[in-house]
């Protein structure tokens, strides 16, 4: 049954939209229907604010909960609420053992204002003991996708299921499939999410009480008629099943159709009890228990059901995997014969391909009536398949894009598309692959309309239905890619071919077309490839080397162009590093700043790598190959963006310490010498150069203006006391010249007698103390250092103007000579 109350949506709100704006705010009178409650919230937690009341009763919040179908006028403190603000509807559905409350019915008022607003429509249900409760999904029924995927309509649906150890996730769907209802054990939630400005399409789902079921969810399907694929997945997809946990599907098969099961992408856990395993149940047949890495059966026909259970798992072990899977379910008339009509026209200028896989399986293939292994489809052409599987055929698509000078080569990006194939063919594209040719002296470039790229790694794995892979024309592999990551743009200097791969073969790539890349042609880049990245704060990226784990191509380099924002750093570490013995050249690791003529950081293969380097602006990343003799150049680089930490404060501080540590020193040498100095004034010795020598005191000898001050000394030397006779010796030659040093005019002060270096000698040489004077004559040379034993970095659009230096062919490498205080 159906209720006005029960219906969820914005009509539910009877948003009575009286769209007027007070001062450039919207204002809205909002009236929620009994039963539901509407909350308004800000997703980010701060910034504009929701606001009801006017005057001194005027209240603002950054989240705002309505019921009780009581009018209330709301305004917003900015301009653009809905880029920041989500609508949630939540109404709350229990069912007895008998009947449910109400049931799912989305509607749209069709109210203008609310459509800017992303809304979310979610439905609380609960069960009643031991009953579970059933949502039917109508004739249309629902498909499920990962997670990571979206509808082509917008609308996307989610199923809950609440435990007592935590909450499940038994799928994400869009509309139109296979799936036709599904039962939940004790409560769940049921979800419908919109975006901004996205109308709602109405359509109502029954709730009904379900069976006794022994699983935390039952998800029934009807097969369709003829040749069908179904993708499902384990709840919690990518994630782990739960643990200890049991999920069932139950299948509806058409008469005289088969049906095959296969699991993709397996992961299986560590378990401490019991084991992980599959069961079958058909009518009038026992139960078939596998394991999962066993073949799964082939159903002759009939319905059936298939149970997954998982172990109690071992967590405790790091990087211990979980259980997860794909389940693909295929079914076909045992006798079906499908004609099928190509038009080559709608393929985008591509080839398509469909090969027979299973040379034992009773597959014919047709074209034109011939009776065919292998058909390539290159014109509009009648095809025939005749008791054909999914499993049975693979089907792709390859395509040229060239041009032989840079002058007619597309001058806008050309889009890589997954063309629309007809449903009539027996299986789904698996694979697409466009071969890029540029013009002789010409540069592929690769970006992706949806955002950034990441490179698919250990520790970094793409898990998203869309897959490509970029390789050299004939050549090795340069990397896998999948969406939502940090290269924006890559660039190659060689032919390259693209090739699309599915993760998930299902019916869900017959509806729309895959917008894949755009690729277009540049002018030529001295690297051969050249990778320009953006990383996002503290999430650390991988990068590698082209082919990797494969080593890098004789004398090949690589460029990554990497951006840091201001006040922020990057980390850049070498966790799996290796490296060849070169016979020719060498492999060479460089760091070097945008604008910056000096390398940051340089590293040969025979020189041991920095556990960490830190790059405080936007940088390139260089790495050349030499020619090995033995071992491989392959390189993965971790990079981490943080906040910059302000090393002028930190110099600062160890400055005023030092400064202090100073302070305290002379203080204290100063006591120190004022006590000495004290202690020294006791008794003083005063020359005399008459001979006479007397002590200070207030009777003491009187000065004359020849005696001035500088006759009296603290300490005195024996040679300067006897000055006057050493004066007294040169003049009747007993000693010979010396200089006197004379700090004052008039008067020499001490100076000690200077011994001849030949005392036999006519002619007296005498050492002299004064100082010596810089020499006219010009010093040795300087020792010749060698060049920078580095090639140049990569010389784009971001890179400093400079002249590149031609790579010079070295038979003997050589002692590695650097400048000093390099590298």
């Amino acid at each position: 049954m159906s209720s006005p109350t029960g219906k969820v949506s914005l009509q539910i709100f009877l948003l009575i939209l009286s769209l007027s704006t007070v001062s450039g705010v919207p204002e809205f009178t909002i009236s929620p229907d009994r039963g539901t409650v509407l909350t308004i919230s800000n997703s980010q937690g701060k910034g504009c604010q929701v606001c009801t009341g006017s005057g001194r009763s005027r209240r603002c919040s950054v989240s705002l909960s309505l019921k009780d179908n009581t009018p209330v006028s709301l305004t917003f403190d900015c301009t653009r609420p809905q880029d920041v603000f989500t609508v949630e509807v939540v109404q709350n559905i229990e069912c007895t053992v008998k009947s449910c409350s109400d049931h799912i019915v989305p509607a749209d008022s069709g109210s203008l204002p609310l459509l800017d607003f992303t809304r979310r429509f979610i439905w609380n249900l609960k069960a009643s003991a031991p009953k579970a409760f059933k949502i039917d999904f109508n004739k249309a029924g629902l498909r499920q996708i990962n997670p990571s995927e979206r509808c082509p309509d917008s609308h996307t649906y989610t199923l809950q299921v609440f435990q007592t150890t935590g909450n499940v996730a038994v799928g994400k769907y869009c509309r139109t499939g296979s799936i036709t209802s599904a039962q939940i054990l004790n409560q769940g939630r049921f979800t419908l999410e919109i975006p901004a400005r996205q109308k709602l399409q109405s359509s109502q789902f029954d709730v009904s009480v379900g069976e006794e079921i022994k699983s935390l969810a039952r998800v029934s399907l009807t097969l369709p008629k003829g040749t069908s694929s179904s993708e499902l997945l384990s709840p919690n997809y990518p994630d782990t099943f739960p643990d200890d946990d049991v999920m069932e599907w139950y299948f509806q098969v058409p008469q005289k159709h088969r049906t095959a099961v296969h699991f993709l992408n397996l992961t299986q856990p560590q378990c401490l009890k019991k084991e992980t395993a599959v069961e079958y149940h058909s009518k009038g047949r026992g139960a078939l228990v596998l394991g999962l890495t066993d073949v799964q059966p082939t159903q002759s026909q009939g319905d059936f059901s298939l149970t997954l259970r998982n172990c109690e798992m071992d967590r405790r072990r790091s990087g211990s995997p979980g259980l997860s899977l794909n389940i693909k379910v295929s079914a076909s008339s045992t006798t079906s014969t499908v004609k099928c009509k190509v038009d080559l026209s709608k393929l985008g200028g591509l080839s398509l391909h469909i090969d027979k896989v299973r040379p034992a399986s009773d597959c014919e293939m047709k074209m034109n009536s011939v009776l065919k292994e292998k058909i390539t489809v290159t014109s509009t052409s009648e095809l025939t398949f005749q008791d054909c599987l999914p499993d049975d055929v693979n089907v792709t698509a390859t395509g040229v894009i060239g041009c032989s000078d840079l002058k007619d080569c597309p001058k806008t990006p050309v889009p890589l598309l997954v063309p629309l194939l007809p449903s009539c063919l027996p299986a789904p594209l698996s694979s697409v692959t466009w071969t890029l040719r540029p013009a002789q002296h010409g540069t592929v470039q690769l970006t992706s309309p949806t955002g950034p790229l990441k490179q698919s790694l250990p520790g970094q794995v793409c898990n998203d239905s869309i897959l490509f892979k970029v390789a050299e024309e004939g050549g090795g592999t340069i990397g896998h890619f999948c969406p939502r990551g940090v290269i924006r743009k890559i660039q190659i200097h060689t032919n390259v071919s693209v090739t699309w791969l599915s993760n998930m073969r299902g019916r869900m790539q017959r509806t729309y077309f895959k917008y894949v890349l755009n690729a277009s042609f540049e002018k030529e880049i001295p690297e051969r490839y050249i990778f320009t990245v953006s990383p996002v704060k503290d999430t650390p990226v991988l990068l590698a080397t082209p082919g990797w784990p494969v080593g890098m191509a004789f004398y090949s380099t690589v460029s990554w162009i990497v951006s840091v924002p201001p006040k922020m750093e990057a980390h850049l570490m070498f966790p799996n590093l290796s490296q060849p013995k070169c016979s020719n050249r060498h492999t060479n690791i460089r760091v070097q700043r945008v604008g910056s003529p000096e390398e940051d950081y340089s590293r040969r293969e025979d020189e041991e790598a920095e556990p960490e380097i830190t790059v405080p602006e936007s940088f390139y990343l260089n790495m050349s190959n030499c020619m090995p003799e033995r071992g491989d150049f392959s390189v993965i680089t971790k990079i981490t963006l943080q906040k910059a930490q302000n090393h002028l404060l930190a110099i600062l501080s160890v400055v005023a310490a030092l400064l202090a540590i100073f302070v305290i020193v002379l203080v204290v040498v100063c006591v120190v010498v004022r006590k000495k100095k004290k202690k020294l004034d006791h008794q003083v010795d005063v020359y005399n150069p008459n001979g006479t020598s007397f002590l200070p005191g207030a009777n003491g000898h009187p000065k004359s203006d020849d005696e001035s001050e500088y006759h009296v000394y603290a300490s005195i030397e024996d040679s300067l006391v006897y000055t006057h006779l050493l004066k007294k010796g040169a003049e009747i030659g007993v000693y010979g010249d010396f200089d006197t040093y004379r700090p004052f005019p008039g008067h020499s002060d001490s100076q000690k007698p200077l011994v001849s270096k030949n005392a036999g000698a006519d002619d007296t040489e005498v050492d002299d103390p004064r100082p010596i004077r810089p020499s006219s004559q010009p010093g040795p040379p300087l020792p010749n250092r060698p060049p920078s034993h580095g090639q140049s970095l990569v010389d784009n659009e971001l890179y400093q103007q400079r002249k590149q230096t031609q790579e010079g062919d070295s038979s003997n490498l050589g002692a590695r000579m650097e400048p000093e205080g390099g590298n």
